[in-house]
């Protein structure tokens, strides 16, 4: 009984966060799972409706509701903004979608704050409601225990209008069958924009009545994001009930879990998240879901594999897989690789010149840097190197293995801790770092492969996003060798060779990241070129006929993802020898969302695109912004954007020219994808 007591308040506190979070993660479920769009920004929409409602509280019942209407209105005019911004990428997949949604969520929160301040702000309810009322003995807000009845009446109003109206008849059509509903007088794609406003207006909603509970502050949409994916996750997008339930047992994961847990809390979600997701995979086999971007075996994206799977019945096969299909004659179980191992002609030696020069003019231009920049500009180039390797980690994983990721922070991670630890106990020594992080990474890397190379499409996003966080959690957990939230630093300057001293000057440093940033680049790029790499393009192709002809697309898959994780460990490695600190916030979601985006800025299969995406990121984060500070999300928001529309095809694409072939047909190949055919290694 004294248990029951003692746990009684966060255990109610914790349906009142559930609550919350349903009607939050309804809207992200209603804008995923009806309109199609995979919402990154959708956290901010809740921060929208939470600072509304924050300035024009007074204290007052016509304050709650005067907030409570400028609050969803605003949020429900940006959703209806959103879909505008998502139309021209309807063909080009969720990955733009995110990319997209989660500039415009850097945008939206630089412009919050500088319009609200970066302090949270106080939320003043009615004073009826300002008080503590007795529950069981013992005493809890008012407030809160109103704010469960009213999740309560909007849960159930959006449930009625979804299920019993002609309007929610007309939603559910568009996501069944958007043509059939065009027949019936009914135009897609106002209902597309309406969908997508709701989700805004209930997004809005939640931010006003929840403000008492998540407050408007320089986090909440980060939080709100976060945790509204898991619910969404956990359950699924076919039933309120189970989203309802999954709501709960996260709200009270995050109150009464950390009450009686609280040095296991911190994974649960994120863990119960990646077991969800893995076990839904596992019931399709991957040959089945198209490698290219297909979801099968997942309940959030069921829908659209199913319509891709009609669609590329309906056209035949493309491109792409007439390519892969030639990789697999030539390259059969058995069978000799006559052409992948043919001796070059004068075309192909022609074709190696002209793909090498790219590399031949970056390497003049990195080398001459010292002589151009100064100290800082300098160390920030460094810097560029170390996140174009991880870039160059996710180019591997998204545009040759099809496996968009959104977790490479985590090998990244392990590769700078090793590093920092190493260097700590007295082994500063370079080459040995460099080694010691990339294995650590790649044993990282072998027990977390399994749990992404079944899936496809936007289920390995999540996994890897899952995986990323799970890590977070470790870092901040495991203090003694992370140091926690506070990071390592004060550790010895690594040296570039045996017997010399450590490197202290920053032309000394950038030179030896150079160095290792090239040897590890050019590595990747030989290995890509090999036949190896080109069994490996064939699999994202092809690969139902890979895995017919004997091919074990598996165990391709399985190196790549080990391979990616060593080289985003020699990234980690080289950002704590250029930083001489490491931090949380250097490995965190961000990083690895700017990792993606530079992936996609230099074309999916560009190696060294990858790495100018890197520079470019780097350059208006660190260089940019310092011109005008507290802007710098503002402006890297404005880059995601830019990127997204103006290179759909990256960097590569613009030098490959307008003539360049598109993307494989019946396939949905990563945004930025250059179409780069199968055997062909893009620099």
């Amino acid at each position: 009984m004294n248990l029951l007591d003692a746990h009684l308040v966060p255990a109610v506190d914790g349906v009142a966060y559930g609550l919350l979070l349903f009607v939050v993660a309804a809207g992200l479920s209603l804008a995923f799972g009806t309109a199609g769009v995979l919402n990154l920004s959708h956290g901010m929409l809740y921060a929208i409706g939470a600072y509304t409602g924050a300035e024009l509280s007074d204290g007052t019942w016509g304050g709650l509701a005067v907030g409570l209407a400028a609050g969803t209105a605003a949020a429900a005019a940006a959703g209806a903004g959103l879909s505008a911004a998502t139309v021209p990428l309807a063909r080009r997949g969720h990955l733009a979608q995110a990319l997209l949604t989660f500039g415009l969520a850097l945008i939206g929160g630089n412009l919050l704050i500088e319009f609200f301040g970066a302090d949270e702000l106080p939320v003043r309810v009615p004073e009826a409601l300002d008080s503590s009322v007795t529950l069981l003995g013992h005493r809890y807000p008012a407030y809160r225990l109103c704010f469960i009845l009213m999740a309560v009446l909007l849960a159930a109003f959006g449930t009625w209008v979804l299920t019993r109206t002609r309007v929610g008849a007309a939603v559910r059509a568009s996501a069944d069958d958007p043509q059939m509903l065009a027949t019936t007088g009914h135009s897609p794609r106002a209902v597309h924009t309406g969908v997508l406003a709701a989700a805004g207006a209930l997004a809005g909603a939640a931010g006003v009545l929840g403000a008492p509970i998540i407050g408007p502050g320089a986090g909440t949409a980060d939080t709100v994001l976060m945790l509204s994916l898991v619910v969404v996750v956990l359950g699924g997008l076919r039933s309120l009930w189970m989203t309802f339930f999954a709501a709960i047992a996260v709200g009270e994961v995050q109150t009464l879990g950390v009450s009686l847990a609280p040095d296991w809390a911190p994974y649960l979600l994120f863990a119960a998240m990646a077991a969800v997701l893995i076990l839904r995979s596992q019931f399709t086999e991957p040959a089945t879901a198209g490698h290219g971007g297909g979801d099968a075996g997942s309940d959030p994206v069921e829908w659209l594999r199913r319509r891709l799977s009609a669609s590329f019945k309906e056209r035949g096969r493309g491109r792409g897989t007439a390519e892969a299909d030639g990789v697999v004659r030539s390259s059969g179980r058995g069978g000799p690789l006559s052409r992948l191992r043919g001796g070059p002609d004068d075309s192909t030696l022609a074709s190696r010149g002209r793909q090498a020069a790219p590399l031949l003019i970056l390497l003049v231009v990195l080398i001459a840097l010292p002589a151009l920049l100064d100290a800082y500009s300098l160390s920030l180039a460094g810097s560029a190197l170390a996140l174009g390797l991880l870039a160059v980690s996710v180019t591997i994983l998204t545009g040759y293995a099809g496996l968009p990721t959104l977790g490479q922070t985590a090998p990244f991670a392990v590769g700078a801790y090793a590093t920092a630890n190493l260097a700590d106990a007295g082994w500063t020594v370079g080459p040995v770092q460099i080694v010691v992080a990339a294995i650590a990474a790649a044993l990282f890397s072998v027990v977390t492969g399994p749990a992404v190379i079944r899936a496809r499409g936007t289920t390995v996003l999540m996994i890897t996003l899952a995986i990323g966080e799970l890590a977070s959690a470790a870092i901040n957990q495991m203090k003694s060798v992370t140091g926690g939230a506070d990071g390592l630093v004060g550790f010895p300057p690594t040296q570039a060779l045996w017997g010399g001293e450590g490197m202290i000057e920053e032309d000394q440093v950038y030179n030896y990241a150079l160095v290792v940033a090239v040897v590890a680049v050019v590595a990747t790029i030989a290995v890509l070129r090999s036949p190896a790499g080109k069994l490996l393009t064939g699999s994202r192709n092809a690969e139902a006929r890979m895995r017919a002809s004997g091919h074990p697309v598996g165990r391709y898959l399985f190196m790549a993802h080990i391979g990616a994780g060593a080289l985003a460990g020699i990234g980690g490695s080289l950002m704590v020898t250029v930083q001489q600190y490491l931090s949380p916030a250097d490995v965190g979601f961000e990083i690895a969302a700017f990792a993606l985006l530079a992936a996609v800025i230099g074309g999916s299969t560009s190696v060294i695109g990858g790495l100018l995406g890197a520079g470019l990121i780097v350059f208006t984060r660190d260089w940019v912004a310092s011109s005008w500070p507290g802007h710098g999300p503002l402006l890297l928001g404005a880059l995601f954007v830019a990127a997204v529309y103006l290179l759909p095809r990256g960097l590569a694409g613009l030098r490959l020219g307008t003539g360049a072939r598109g993307p494989a047909k019946g396939a949905e190949l990563p945004p930025g994808h250059d179409s780069v055919p199968a055997g062909k290694v893009a620099p």
